[in-house]
């Protein structure tokens, strides 16, 4: 068994470009992380095929935290266990809309419903008014690309070492930071792409693309400060690539500290 490291830690965004909270265990579905980017701001002034308000045009959104209002139904599908005895073929079921619900804490405390118009409002201030804005709701996640993304802590550590600084692990938005073993170094993970890639007892994603980054990764997760230096040196030594993108064949629940495999 070719155990290659394990999970450090996971991560859901439940508001597509708004901060993110660590989570304990996530399911792991076709569509992706359970809970993870079901909202989605949507900018008239932002390109049909990517058509979304984020941290590229309003840098404070990554300072907007976005919650379940009931966590407990946004841990897993809710007939999970149900499903699952009933053999590995069925889908479990997401929460209703209520479940579903999110409420939204601003950079100045303030405290929205995700469907609260005055949040709109507030997104729209100190940006340029051709952005209208709407929101978007979905029953998959609305991720860029791939349902899931991993990337190594030995390749955000490792950019770091190279531009001279720390690198926060957030500027990333991953759903899953890995723990590699040595010899793996950074950007290890490029070794998965075209693989399969089991991840504790029953997940297995095939790792597809690495991943092409962009203006994000130079925002402070906390501050929104910009720091061009990171996508520079990421552009200029790796191709602007970092972590990799994954679809989900065999889906089920990891958490941190599972070991992950390459199965071929």
């Amino acid at each position: 068994m070719n155990v290659v490291g394990k999970v450090e830690s996971l991560w859901r965004y439940p508001v597509k470009s708004m901060r993110g909270d660590e989570i304990p265990q996530a399911f792991i579905g076709f569509a992706g992380v359970y809970g993870d980017r079901l909202y989605a701001i949507r900018s008239t002034a932002s390109i049909k095929g990517f058509p979304y308000l984020t941290g590229r045009d309003k840098a404070s959104m990554l300072q907007y935290r976005a919650t379940y209002e009931n966590p407990a139904a946004m841990e897993q599908p809710v007939n999970l266990i149900e499903a699952s005895e009933l053999g590995s073929g069925v889908t479990p079921l997401y929460a209703d809309e209520v479940g579903r619900s999110v409420k939204v804490t601003t950079p100045n405390g303030l405290l929205y419903k995700i469907d609260d118009p005055d949040l709109l409002n507030e997104l729209r201030d100190g940006i340029d008014p051709k952005h209208e804005l709407s929101l978007i709701r979905s029953e998959r996640s609305l991720t860029d690309c791939r349902p899931v993304s991993l990337i190594s802590l030995q390749t955000v550590n490792g950019l770091g070492a190279e531009i001279g600084m720390t690198v926060d692990k957030r500027r990333f938005r991953a759903s899953i930071y890995l723990d590699l073993h040595a010899p793996g170094g950074p950007f290890g993970e490029n070794n998965f792409v075209g693989r399969m890639v089991k991840i504790g007892s029953k997940v297995v994603v095939a790792v597809t693309h690495r991943d092409t980054r962009c203006k994000m990764i130079t925002l402070d997760p906390d501050t929104g400060e910009a720091n061009p230096e990171i996508m520079k040196q990421l552009a200029n030594a790796h191709g602007s690539q970092a972590g990799v993108y994954g679809s989900v064949v065999v889906e089920g629940l990891i958490r941190p500290g599972d070991e992950v495999v390459i199965l071929d």
